[in-house]
């Protein structure tokens, strides 16, 4: 154990007037020693407060990237105040992507570097503090690059996707033996890996099938021998269940960019489920894939129909439910499917983005082709779906004026009370725009527009799973309440450089959402913290691009 913040702002050595500083360590297995140093400012005194985490790189090189914590407990004088930058070295340019999406007591923190293949581990405890204690780095996961999400499991280790191909184009062994042959860095086949707690890879996993996909569909750029589609992106894990489930992205080297040619062939509409009874051996039990619906008619590019780029996957938490959901980058449609541990998981397209972009767009001109949806999350009671959407970009032949980026909440409790006899189906146009006929489709309660964003808007999330009772003491809840939203992609993608802004979002039991206007920045004093800024904690370095974000408690402070 380490000691608490107060004790490091008392007993550190200053930096300056305003920070205190202090550094740990960790050897990685490439022989590399990285470090971890905090830039505590006296605002992080004080026990009885939440954090909200923000991993985050600047806007210009050469600069370090880091973590930010921000005070996020209400009413709090320091509410939305950078409290502590924690800078990761000796490397820059990692482009920080995320950490797990729901953080508990005693779990570390996994953060990834999607460029530099590289996973920090922190230890959490003596928020807002944090020390370094593990690094996942490129040699560790020879047959995987391109780390994107992670799910901590309840022995404090955490699965983690790698979207992109080996190291080397070639054959790849995996753990168990088995051997896939890949394109190379970034391209395929992904897998999925296994980390500890102390960062070393316990097992990397095989994601693609050993006979290969439909080339039609899983193009490759170099062509593979066996074609597939295997890029994970989004991953969702219930133990109670022993089942994982990965969505497909794209063959993220051939997609990302600009000036990437939008090939139907590279946008994915698959997803894998795996047993995870041998939690260090999952054996892959399905892939299966999402289908086109009405709008399919309306789009000009195949790329934006509805079933296009499957990035982000959120299941059912409750035992006596199974169902999982899934939602489409370039399609602008969430899938669901009643039961995913059914030997081959139907899915059925039970929202369109159309239907919600109508509450603010009420001539119906923004579909949800090419919409850039992105973060998807059902609450731990089961009641709501959240979903981030950056809106459409440019390279989508969109006007300036439509790229509006939004939030937007679903009620699924009917659908979700439909059991295996779901009945809702998104499949004529006029649902497109008003929502499925069904009873038991979800209910839209909620939609709030972005609007303030020069080029995309909300890309990740993050809920608030703690309540603090009347002596300042946390515990977990099931009913969230409030949202934390980032406004930023990846350096140099289509239309993901945002306004590198946080917001916050209360949410009633309704499922209404309003901005959270006290949650302020700390110079402007307006609604929403921006990373757009001369000074941090760690110093003079400009403006800095927020991405993963999560809520994290102190240890002392939750029960």
């Amino acid at each position: 154990m380490f000691a608490t913040a107060a004790a490091l702002l008392t007993g550190a050595n200053p930096v300056g007037s305003d920070t205190v500083k202090w550094t740990t360590s960790f050897k990685g297995s490439d022989g590399t020693t990285y470090t971890a140093t905090n830039h505590l400012l006296p605002a992080a005194r004080g026990d009885g407060r939440q954090w909200l985490l923000a991993w985050t790189g600047p806007a210009k090189q050469p600069a370090p990237d880091f973590l930010a914590v921000i005070d996020a407990t209400p009413k709090s004088r320091t509410y939305g105040k950078v409290v502590n930058t924690v800078t990761v070295g000796p490397g820059m340019g990692n482009e920080p992507h995320h950490m797990q999406y729901v953080w508990h007591k005693g779990d570390n923190i996994y953060a990834g570097g999607i460029m530099s293949d590289t996973t920090f581990v922190f230890d959490s405890k003596a928020l807002p503090a944090l020390r370094l204690v593990g690094v996942n780095t490129p040699m560790d996961t020879p047959c995987g690059t391109l780390p994107d999400a992670y799910q901590t499991l309840s022995d404090g280790t955490a699965y983690a996707t790698y979207m992109g191909g080996p190291n080397v184009a070639g054959p790849c062994t995996y753990t168990n033996g088995e051997v896939r042959i890949g394109n190379g860095a970034g391209g395929s086949p992904g897998d999925i890996v296994l980390i500890g707690k102390d960062g070393r890879t316990l097992a990397e996993i095989p994601a693609a099938t050993k006979e290969g996909e439909d080339p039609a569909q899983c193009g490759n750029v170099p062509a593979l021998p066996q074609s597939s589609c295997a890029n994970p992106h989004g991953i969702a894990v219930r133990e109670d269940l022993n089942v994982m489930v990965a969505s497909d992205f794209a063959e993220a080297r051939n997609f990302m960019t600009p000036d990437s040619p939008l090939r139907e062939e590279l946008a994915r509409q698959t997803v894998r489920v795996f047993d995870i009874t041998n939690r260090s051996n999952p054996t892959l039990r399905s892939v299966s894939k999402v289908s086109d619906g009405p709008r399919s008619v309306l789009e000009e590019k195949a790329f934006f129909k509805e079933s296009r780029v499957v990035m982000e996957v959120a299941m059912t938490n409750r035992p006596g439910n199974k169902g999982a959901f899934v939602s489409s980058m370039a399609g602008g449609a969430v899938f669901y499917t009643p039961d995913i541990t059914a030997p081959a998981p139907q899915w059925r397209e039970v929202f369109d983005d159309t239907t919600a972009y109508k509450k603010f767009h009420p001539d119906g001109s923004v579909t949800g082709g090419g919409d850039n949806s992105s973060w998807l999350a059902v609450s731990p009671d089961d009641r709501f779906l959240f979903h981030a959407v950056m809106g459409q970009s440019t390279p989508y032949g969109k006007p300036l004026d439509k790229t509006t980026g939004m939030v937007y909440v679903l009620d699924i409790r009917k659908l979700l009370g439909s059991g295996d006899r779901v009945r809702c189906s998104v499949d004529e146009l006029r649902e497109v725009y008003a929502g499925g006929s069904e009873r038991d489709c979800p209910e839209l309660t909620a939609v709030v527009p972005i609007r303030d964003t020069t080029d995309g808007g909300p890309h990740w999330g993050a809920m608030d799973n703690f309540e603090r009772d009347h002596r300042g003491m946390y515990r977990e809840t099931q009913q969230v309440k409030r949202l934390a939203l980032s406004n930023y992609f990846v350096a140099g993608s289509f239309g993901g450089g945002g306004d590198h802004r946080i917001c916050m979002f209360d949410l009633n039991r309704a499922g209404k959402v309003n901005l959270d206007k006290s949650f302020r920045d700390e110079r402007t004093g307006q609604p929403c913290v921006s990373f757009n800024r001369t000074s941090w904690p760690h110093g003079d370095y400009g403006d800095s691009q927020p991405h993963g974000v999560l809520f994290a408690v102190s240890d002392g402070n939750l029960r």
